[in-house]
């Protein structure tokens, strides 16, 4: 019991402590190799949680933790490296349930709307052209209007979104 508080104690400060990726790992090495896992272990924690798809932090963790106590030590380190984002985001949806019948914020939104859709504007121009020599970018184009007419009509957007990514694997080869 006292190595599973260990590890959940050493994720959890190491997520307080660091924002996730590079900074957690030198946290991590610095608090761990020597007193829970040796430097060959910890290297080869760090190259397999990095071959894998997914969180690197959070398969380094898992990794250590059912290194040195087991599945139960995998379950600690994972919890211990997901509570603190999670508690963070649990309070800032708390904040914004509360914020989102103040007026302020409305007016915010609908601020933010014109911007957001000349950002979306924007990108689909870098998407349907072709480098800076101007030329349209016909392939790109086709797949957009298809998919316009296929929300026009009410088709599900998941739907659209796998048809369009099917075609594309077939069109932008």
């Amino acid at each position: 019991m006292q190595t599973l508080l260990a590890l959940f104690w050493l994720f959890l400060k190491v997520n307080l402590l660091s924002t996730s990726g590079i900074a957690s790992v030198g946290l991590l090495h610095q608090e761990a190799v020597g007193k829970i896992v040796t430097e060959e272990q910890f290297v080869q924690a760090v190259s397999f949680s990095s071959v894998l798809p997914g969180s690197d932090a959070l398969q380094l963790a898992m990794f250590i933790g059912f290194r040195v106590a087991g599945l139960p030590g995998a379950l600690a380190a994972l919890l211990g490296s997901i509570l603190p984002p999670t508690l963070l985001m649990l309070g800032v949806v708390a904040v914004l349930h509360r914020l989102r019948r103040e007026a302020w914020v409305s007016r915010f939104v609908e601020g933010l709307t014109p911007a957001v859709a000349v950002l979306m504007i924007y990108v689909a121009y870098k998407l349907l052209m072709k480098g800076n020599d101007g030329m349209v970018n016909w392939q790109m184009l086709v797949v957009a209007a298809v998919s316009f007419a296929a929300f026009l009509f009410d088709a599900a957007p998941p739907l659209v979104l796998l048809a369009a990514g099917i075609v594309g694997i077939f069109l932008f080869r």
